[in-house]
């Protein structure tokens, strides 16, 4: 028999048991499959499925997917908020765009010098009396305007318009004037006769154009220059356009129950596709 004498050196590196990996075995952020944060962690590994479908995770969300809720108006009639910014993609539709309003960058003093991220600013509407706006800060833009672009979804309006004159065709302008704040920018905007256009800044003509206005006077006082504030007030004085009732609104409704109420059966039995449980 022979004895093969090992020495093993103080800084050599550990040895590797068969049939397992070299790497990632720690508490560190290894690349293999160990208890680091690295690629093939801990976590559950998805099996199958698409990552791009949506699994709604609210009764509004739950409703809006399987067809029970076809509007963005039975969601306003009942006051329900919205917690998914896919209920207004699977809502909307095509008819959603959204528009960059501002981008700029803003610091944080630190101990270690200045830290820099972009702040962006995005509108989102369907010109068809629909419109939400979104703030998002991040590091890089691309992810700010992502971030963006779904706070404004979720922050979606309805905007009512009227006319002026003679109440012939589609509405086409505010059916009053409004006025909405914000800093110390004030803008108002005023009904239109049809044909005149949107009579303003290019910041404020976006928005009017988002809601789906074809005609309106504006007037604006403060420092408009900051963009952010002036886009602001803007989106704040046509969120003010239901705020006020005129005759033609005091009529008397038929209530129906909202749509919790209507498919308490189908939400208290739903399945989730991933586990098949009721919740």
């Amino acid at each position: 028999l022979f004895f093969t004498k090992v020495i093993i050196m103080a800084d050599a590196p550990a040895p590797v048991p068969e049939g397992r990996g070299g790497f990632g075995r720690g508490e560190g952020k290894g690349k293999g499959k160990g208890k680091g944060k690295g690629k093939g962690g801990k976590g559950r590994k998805r099996e199958g499925g698409d990552k791009d479908e949506w699994v709604p995770c609210t009764k509004l969300g739950r409703l809006v997917k399987d067809g029970k809720v076809k509007s963005l108006e039975e969601i306003f009639l009942f006051s329900m908020p919205i917690k998914e910014y896919q209920i207004i993609d699977q809502l909307m539709g095509e008819d959603c765009k959204d528009e960059v309003m501002q981008i700029m960058p803003v610091q944080k003093q630190t101990s270690a010098g200045q830290r820099t991220r972009f702040r962006c600013c995005v509108a989102v509407g369907d010109g068809k009396g629909h419109i939400g706006m979104g703030v998002k800060c991040a590091k890089e833009v691309a992810t700010a305007i992502r971030g963006a672009i779904i706070n404004a979804k979720m922050n979606v309006v309805p905007i009512r318009r009227g006319y002026w004159g003679k109440m012939s065709g589609a509405p086409h302008t505010v059916p009053n004037k409004l006025c909405g704040k914000c800093g110390s920018v004030r803008v108002r905007l005023i009904p239109a006769p049809r044909g005149t256009g949107l009579v303003a800044a290019p910041a404020t003509k976006r928005i009017l154009s988002l809601a789906g206005l074809d005609d309106c006077y504006t007037s604006a006082r403060g420092h408009t220059r900051t963009i952010g504030n002036f886009v602001k007030a803007c989106f704040n004085a046509l969120a003010k356009s239901y705020g006020y009732l005129t005759p033609d609104l005091w009529a008397e409704n038929n209530f129906i129950m909202p749509p919790f109420q209507q498919h308490t059966d189908y939400l208290q039995n739903y399945k989730t596709k991933k586990t098949g449980y009721v919740e």
